[in-house]
């Protein structure tokens, strides 16, 4: 799935750890730019935007934080 790790880019998430009821899922991320292999808790990951599938780019999200400004 093409996602966005903030803080290191865009790339291809190919595996998800799940480590029970409390912690965060850790998505593994291929990089495209570096090829880097990264394990990013979920609250630093964010799917791309896809027009086909009309999921556009949220623009009330703040990529620097993870917060998302209230409706």
């Amino acid at each position: 799935m093409p996602v966005t790790v903030l803080d290191k880019g865009n790339g291809f998430a190919f595996a998800v750890i799940d480590c029970g009821l409390e912690p965060n899922l850790i998505w593994v991320t291929a990089l495209y730019n570096s090829g880097e292999i990264w394990c990013a808790p979920n609250p630093k990951v964010r799917m791309q935007a896809n027009w086909t599938a009309g999921r556009m780019k949220d623009v009330t999200f703040s990529g620097s934080g993870g917060e998302v400004s209230p409706a």
